[in-house]
């Protein structure tokens, strides 16, 4: 015989289900907040085993599209968080063995903009969140990991104050490879904590006085001192990343 088909995949039933289930929240059909009913009565709606149902329902849970509820039997649609979502996208990047060099041109790339966005976009709570989290970077003197957090907490306020969820979610997995890096950077290079630190207020008048193009440049020039910081503390750029 000339013509040849694949074989049909045999797709097993919880999965089915997890799609159907998955597809009516993904539609918006079911929206966040509302409750599947019980396990017995998903059964019986799809003719399928209380046991498959349990495995679809652990699925979807797995990829935050249903939580548990603290006191509920019932699962209820939930919105996956950033830093989930984000970390699938770290892993994967890890394993395309993505460089120092490669995060640090994604940063230069992204950031800037990101930051002008911040300035166009940002609200008088937006400005708290992003004052608050520049003094606790400047308090966080003596714990290079807390410091590192500060620093990436004032990174996601700016994220935040676009009002761009796809901004937040595009910077989230860098942020997640850039902690490694930076916590060498700061120990090994004393004047690091000082230079981020002005980097960050500038950064803020700029986003106060909605000046798109101070916030852009002063965002280009803190990525930039990122690479004069990693040359100073000798990492080589063409260093492959390994998991936070």
């Amino acid at each position: 015989m000339s013509v040849e088909f694949d074989r049909v995949l045999i797709e097993p039933a919880y999965r089915k289900v997890a799609a159907a289930i998955g597809a009516r929240i993904l539609s918006r059909t079911l929206r966040e907040g509302e409750r599947l009913p019980p396990e017995t009565e998903l059964a019986r709606q799809f003719g399928v085993n209380r046991s498959t149902v349990r495995e679809a329902l652990r699925e979807l849970e797995s990829r935050g599209l249903l939580q548990r509820r603290p006191g509920s039997k019932l699962m209820s649609v939930s919105r996956p968080q950033h830093a989930a979502v984000a970390q699938g996208v770290s892993h994967a990047l890890l394993l395309h063995d993505v460089t120092v060099q490669h995060l640090w041109e994604a940063l230069t790339i992204l950031e800037p903009p990101l930051s002008a966005a911040a300035a166009r976009a940002r609200t008088r709570e937006d400005l708290g969140a992003l004052d608050s989290a520049i003094e606790a970077f400047a308090g966080a003197t003596a714990d290079t990991s807390e410091t590192v957090e500060c620093a990436a907490e004032v990174f996601r306020c700016i994220a935040r104050a676009t009002h761009n969820p796809v901004l937040g979610l595009a910077q989230e997995p860098l942020l997640q490879l850039l902690e490694p890096s930076l916590r060498i950077m700061i120990d090994k290079v004393p004047q690091a904590h000082t230079r981020i630190a002005t980097a960050h207020r500038r950064l803020l008048e700029a986003i106060e006085a909605r000046d798109e193009r101070a916030a852009h440049d002063w965002m280009a020039r803190h990525i930039r001192d990122f690479r004069k910081g990693y040359e100073i503390a000798g990492i080589d750029l063409a260093l492959q990343l390994t998991s936070p």
